[in-house]
């Protein structure tokens, strides 16, 4: 029986796998594919985000900063970067613990 899963996993999975007694079939993506990869990984980690609660949301977290942490390096960046920009457009524009939700904006003529 075979699983066909077509998708980016963590480098250790395919050492898992073989421990399990099965035999895993992989390539090495070239640079534009693992972007792409990259950024189904995210959607997909964003959508186990949304499905988890607890310790199991904060892991479903933890791997999202780690594709986050490589989508950065292919922009030449590392994920202290991407902290650091946050925190500066939480300066600029604040961050989100007001819970402030907008509803519409009343143009003034």
């Amino acid at each position: 029986m075979e699983r066909i899963y077509n998708k980016l996993v963590r480098d250790n999975i395919p050492s898992i796998i073989e421990g399990n007694g099965e035999t895993p079939i992989t390539r090495i993506l070239n640079e534009g594919e693992y972007k792409k990869e990259l950024e189904k990984k995210l959607y997909e980690e964003y959508n186990e985000v949304l499905e988890a609660s607890g310790e199991d949301r904060v892991e479903e977290l933890a791997d999202m900063i780690e594709v986050i942490k490589y989508l950065a390096k292919l922009e030449g960046k590392k994920l202290e970067d991407v902290i650091k920009t946050a925190d500066e457009k939480s300066i600029k524009r604040g961050a989100f613990n007001d819970r402030i939700f907008l509803e519409k904006v009343i143009e003034d003529k």
